[in-house]
């Protein structure tokens, strides 16, 4: 079969309609928390909500393994105790690298939400968002916070470095966009949500997200305010948990302000894609002198408010900073079979 090539340099092969399977379970799972994802063609991406999550389109991934949940405190612990590994929220910052910045913010840390004492405007960040020094994986709010008691909470303020060193030790990767929302998306091809098209079934919550007016008024109707314990909500259908809600998650792309789709050959759907080879600046609203690179976090996070970001949904995306986290940032690996 001739396969042509997209912009990118991405094989793509002829539009013979949505596929189910199109690789088989290689045996045993390289891990217990791994379950198998299997390859097919979907439609990735919404052209009814945000701009950057359109033009919705097919695209077809090959079958890989995921981590049925995000990495936790207690697994990073590990990591860190094995290697003495130092994540970039805990490092001295160059003032060179952030011209403008001020010095009481060029110290080691980052940024922590804070919720507002009621209404505020919701174009400032800055109304909720505050860079706290010395907040870091092991002090998620700060010097005085600890993860004592949130082992099997999911592990933040991970940059995307950090997050790809652990992968690496692990003798895992991050996934692409494309294989994040394959899995997200559980099976249930062009379906609103991870689990359907209705956002509570039955008047039952399957996310961790902000219930009442972001960012002062928390409800809680699904149980928590902040993190959850992974596993704390019902999996997928290819057995994933939290896939939308309780934290971002990192993917390996760099991020555009939209899919590119097809490319303009309606008769063909890209297999396997990446995002563009080489990555945009774009303004960080807390240095806007600056433009840092942005990969693409997928998934939103227990701060996702109807009012203010619905992001809980496969399609949905966002750019973040490689040289940063948040308290609302993780991630979870994948391992990729081996090619015959």
């Amino acid at each position: 079969m001739h396969r042509d090539e997209d912009l990118s340099g991405s094989a793509v092969a002829p539009d013979t309609g949505p596929t189910t399977d199109t690789s088989q379970r290689p045996g045993r799972a390289p891990s217990p928390d791994m379950v198998w994802v299997p390859g097919g063609t979907f439609w990735m991406g919404s052209d009814h909500h945000y701009p950057e999550e359109a033009p919705a389109h097919q695209v077809t991934v090959s079958g890989f393994w995921m981590d049925k949940h995000t990495v936790t405190n207690e697994q990073f612990a590990r990591f860190v105790e094995a290697t003495g590994y130092v994540t970039v929220a805990q490092r001295p910052l160059n003032p060179a690298d952030y011209p403008g910045a001020s010095p009481e913010t060029l110290v080691p840390g980052s940024l922590v939400f804070q919720k507002a004492k009621g209404p505020v405007d919701l174009s400032n960040v800055a109304n909720w968002w505050s860079y706290l020094p010395e907040a870091c994986w092991k002090h998620p709010e700060g010097r005085r916070s600890s993860v004592k008691h949130r082992r099997d909470h999911p592990v933040v303020h991970i940059a995307y470095e950090d997050a790809e060193a652990y992968a690496t030790w692990a003798g895992k990767a991050l996934p692409t966009e494309a294989e994040w929302e394959r899995a997200a998306r559980g099976g249930l091809d062009r379906n609103e949500f991870c689990w359907g098209n209705d956002f509570t079934p039955h008047g039952e919550h399957r996310a961790n997200t902000w219930q009442g007016y972001f960012p002062w008024q928390n409800l809680r109707e699904d149980g928590h305010e902040g993190t959850c314990p992974v596993g704390a909500f019902p999996p997928n259908g290819y057995g994933l948990h939290e896939m939308a809600g309780n934290v971002w998650e990192w993917t390996s792309d760099w991020f555009q302000e939209r899919h590119q789709g097809n490319k303009g050959k309606a008769c063909c759907i890209p297999v396997n894609p990446r995002g563009p080879a080489t990555p945009k600046g774009s303004q960080d609203p807390f240095t806007p002198a600056v433009p840092i690179p942005r990969r693409v976090l997928k998934g939103g996070s227990h701060l996702c408010a109807p009012n203010y970001c619905r992001r809980y949904r496969p399609a949905a995306r966002s750019p973040q900073a490689v040289d940063s986290g948040a308290s609302h940032i993780g991630f979870r690996c994948i391992v990729r079979p081996p090619t015959p």
